[in-house]
């Protein structure tokens, strides 16, 4: 019962927290477009029915029944006009159709104040309007990744022995079990313990596992006065660390790995052995080490957008063929709030699951970040685009003294927006379906 419980909180949670930072993306357009004199009409968190709204002057506020999405409502998306004030041709045909009604549309939100209409402002007021959302959502994810880097930090060696070996086994060894006649490690043989924690090796104080293992490598076959804490209480131990050949290692990608020669064998090297390991404790970041682990989290999220076909053809083998679900791969908001429920009921410590569910947070709109930049409407890109295009049409015209094209219509776009619409509801479908039958396990 205890863990279904803790399972609904983290649940709970994650939802909150994907609300919030909904209503935040929509509060990051919605600032930028009442400063610029656009009319905003409704802001709303959610879709589906209102739950409740209130006005607030010429806005309506309020939340809808489905809390994943939101948005809000500016008068004039599209230019109902070509330049000059000629009407726009009408057309038949279902695509036309689409493109006919969204001009009506914006058109009916207009009414008298068609010069506070979003399609009429300057081209760097719609791109800063549009790309307000998406950096909130960054700013949100900056804000998570700080704290939990720097607040709680990542997982990493401490100077706390986490494991001690009972023998000595070779580097070329595939046993992982001791067996008679197997010489006894110098750390076993000393009477080191897990948990102890090392304060001080030859009277150098040691502060990070690498200070002790670069003394121990460097000191085979000879003594060595180590001094730990035990409970609280420092105990003297004298270890001599083994000469033995262990695999060499080098770092690649910020990353430790086996150095390997011209024909891939593993390159070994005759060090200091004492059979200890560390026990992993989060350990605080600085500050200047979050940009970068945002910049990595953004890299990873448009890597999976580029190759979300092969990676939805992975997903559709697991929803509907039982294969495995990559860990990397896409999830929807069910997948997330799963995560979030197991992340809650697993036997970590209280700070572990906190830092765990933040991060997730910070994961979560670090997507929305970048998903939201894709340049295809209904997408904050689309529009981004649109502006950027208009802007580059009009520098062109000045440039060779042209007649100005005036704004670019984006109502044109409605086909590939429907198109895009469709799709987004067929993936969303297949990750919601797959994150039930076949969910993503992070934990085994």
């Amino acid at each position: 019962m205890e863990n279904v419980l803790l399972y609904v909180v983290g649940v709970v949670i994650i939802a909150l927290g994907l609300a919030i930072s909904i209503a935040l993306h929509e509060v990051g357009h919605l600032i930028p477009a009442k400063l610029f004199g656009v009319k905003v009409t409704q802001y709303m968190v959610g879709f589906g029915p209102t739950v409740f709204s209130r006005r607030r002057g010429e806005t309506e506020y309020g939340f809808k029944l489905i809390p994943f999405g939101g948005y809000i409502s500016m008068i004039g998306m599209f230019p109902p006009q070509k330049a000059g004030g000629k009407a726009r041709r009408a057309t038949t045909g279902f695509f036309n159709t689409l493109i006919q009604d969204a001009r009506k549309a914006s058109l009916d939100t207009v009414g008298d104040d068609d010069s506070r209409s979003f399609y009429r402002l300057p081209v760097y007021k719609r791109l800063i309007i549009m790309l307000g959302g998406p950096t909130m959502n960054l700013l949100l994810g900056i804000l998570f990744f700080g704290i939990v880097l720097c607040g709680f930090g990542i997982a990493g060696p401490s100077t706390t022995i986490g494991s001690v070996s009972s023998c000595v086994l070779p580097a070329s060894s595939t046993r992982q079990t001791c067996e008679t006649g197997d010489p006894v490690s110098p750390g076993a043989a000393a009477g080191i313990l897990p948990g102890d924690r090392i304060e001080t090796i030859n009277g150098t104080a040691i502060s990070t596992w690498d200070d002790a293992t670069s003394i121990i490598r460097t000191s085979s076959n000879v003594p060595l006065t180590v001094v730990v804490n035990r409970g609280g209480t420092d105990t003297t131990l004298t270890i001599t660390p083994l000469l033995t050949q262990r695999d060499a290692t080098e770092v690649v990608n910020g990353q430790s790995v086996v150095k390997t020669d011209s024909t891939g064998a593993a390159v070994t090297e005759n060090v200091g052995f004492v059979g200890i390991g560390y026990a992993t404790q989060l350990v605080p970041q600085p500050v200047t080490a979050v940009l970068p682990f945002v910049g990595t989290n953004v890299v990873g999220v448009a890597n999976t957008i580029i190759n979300l076909p092969a990676r939805l053809v992975g997903v559709a083998d697991a929803a509907f063929g039982g294969g495995t679900r990559d860990v990397n791969g896409p999830i929807s908001v069910v997948g997330v709030g799963r995560v979030a429920g197991e992340i809650a009921t697993i036997d970590i410590p209280l700070a572990s699951k906190v830092a765990t569910l933040i991060g997730l947070l910070g994961s979560v709109n670090i997507g929305l970040f970048v998903i939201n930049l894709v340049p295809l409407m209904p997408l904050d890109g689309g529009h981004i685009a649109g502006a950027l295009w208009e802007g580059l049409r009009r520098r062109v015209a000045k440039l060779f003294k042209r007649r100005d094209p005036g704004p670019v219509d984006t109502a044109k776009l409605m086909p590939l927006t429907f198109v895009v619409v469709i799709f987004l509801g067929g993936v969303s479908a297949l990750l919601v379906y797959a994150d039930i039958v076949n969910p993503v396990n992070l934990f085994g």
